[in-house]
This record gives structure tokens, C-alpha cells and sequence, in this order.
């Protein structure tokens, strides 16, 4: 049974954001915080560089914080895509 949320790398999280529109604004020690807007709204995610592989509680907290669903998180470049047999026409996927 495939994962809800497959595990990430920090690299691989800051690529979905920086598609989604973020842009780095601060590092605070080993946390960066990434700026955007999304569908509206102001959204702030903080990454943790220190983490080899984010568990899912965490990937799901980021995607909270983007406000992004699991497929527009996950379908924001075609790496990611795979993990969860996501399959679009192109990337990142449309937001709703």
C-alpha cells in the first residue's frame, strides 16, 4: 500500500516551493522561510535544512502551511509527481 505522504528531502521540498512561486525571504539557523502567495493567500513555510527525509507529519504540516492539497504539493515538479504515481500534462500541476 503506497504512503500518504512519501518522504521528502529538504532539497526536494524548497524544488516544490520555488515552482509553486516561493521565494526564499530569511535562514534562521538551520530553518529557511519561504514567502508565497497561493490561491489568494499569504503563505509562509518554514523548511528545517537539518532533516535527511521529512516524515509524513511534518510533509504534512509544510503542505498546511502552503496551502496546497496532497496532489498540488506533490505534482509541483515531476520528481515529487512519481512518488505518488501522479501523472500530469505538465508541471506543477494547476491549482483548484
Amino acid at each position: 500500500m503506497p504512503r500518504k505522504f512519501p518522504p521528502l528531502t529538504p532539497a526536494e521540498v524548497t524544488a516544490i516551493l520555488r515552482a509553486r512561486g516561493f521565494v526564499l525571504h530569511r535562514t534562521h539557523g538551520s530553518h529557511a522561510h519561504y514567502h508565497g502567495v497561493i490561491k489568494g493567500i499569504k503563505c509562509v513555510v518554514t523548511v528545517d535544512m537539518n532533516y535527511r527525509e521529512f516524515d509524513p507529519g511534518r510533509i504534512g504540516d509544510m503542505m498546511q502551511q502552503a496551502n496546497l492539497t496532497r496532489g498540488e504539493f506533490y505534482g509541483s515538479t515531476n520528481g515529487t509527481a512519481k512518488k505518488i504515481n501522479l501523472i500530469a500534462l505538465k508541471y506543477p500541476v494547476p491549482l483548484k
